[in-house]
């Protein structure tokens, strides 16, 4: 038996440090692939969700950064935008038939790990529910998200640049605040009966919210927002 050492390339953002393997010395290599998303055959033209199913075409995540520098794949962030491209025919609750939120063409923001990843027609999408979409992008900025079901979409409150005592704190000891606006309500949750239960928070509340729920998002100016469920926030503020 022979020591061989072996070196594995970085493979999407992951890179292994060499290793040292026993193999034959009639061994051979092969090379390693490794795939996350399930590959739909080109004999198949289309795909239908069923049921409260969305499948979304996967928005391309960004490559450069806004001043043309290359990113490494490391750095890149995963999407959370894609467009509608299919429904499923929505849902029964109770006596009432539920249509789907969501239509074809909509720009939509979902959950980090939702749904299953596919490879379709050459392009990435995923097949997702639809509590998983947090919300209707109607513009390019995410403050103009349109949230759905139980969700409420808030503006966060910039961190504290004292303390109550007046000292100055530094970037590190500034906490990530748990505070923030309420910027719009989705329409709220179905009750037993199918029909909506409204949400009980006005946009321009400034509310408590847990501090490690929702999802985070950054507007085109750099403000920091959240998107999440109403069963999240805590309590509403008042001066």
């Amino acid at each position: 038996m022979a020591t061989v050492p072996l070196s594995v390339p970085s493979i999407r953002g992951l890179r292994f440090s060499s290793l040292t393997l026993r193999r034959s010395q009639t061994s051979y290599s092969k090379p390693l692939v490794v795939k996350a998303a399930t590959v739909i055959a080109p004999k198949y033209t289309s795909i239908k969700p069923v049921g409260n199913r969305v499948l979304v075409k996967i928005k391309t995540g960004e490559d450069k950064t806004t001043g043309g520098l290359y990113l490494p794949t490391t750095a890149q962030k995963k999407s959370q935008e894609g467009k509608v491209v299919a429904t499923g025919d929505g849902t029964t609750v109770g006596s009432t038939k539920v249509d789907i939120s969501v239509k074809e063409g909509n720009k939509v923001v979902y959950s980090k790990y939702a749904g299953t990843e596919l490879e379709f027609d050459g392009t990435n999408h995923l097949l997702l529910k639809e509590d998983d979409i947090i919300g209707i992008l109607e513009s390019d900025d995410i403050k103009d998200l349109k949230p759905l079901g139980d969700r409420v979409l808030i503006k966060v409150a910039e961190a504290e640049e004292k303390t109550a005592g007046g000292l100055i704190l530094t970037e590190q000891a500034k906490q990530r605040p748990s505070v923030g606006t309420v910027v719009a309500v989705g329409p709220g949750s179905l009750d037993e009966d199918g029909k909506r239960k409204p949400i009980d928070i006005s946009p321009g509340s400034t509310v408590m919210y847990s501090k490690y729920a929702g999802s985070e998002f950054k507007g085109a100016d750099g403000t920091d927002y959240i998107a999440l469920k109403v069963s999240d926030v805590m309590a509403v503020l008042s001066s």
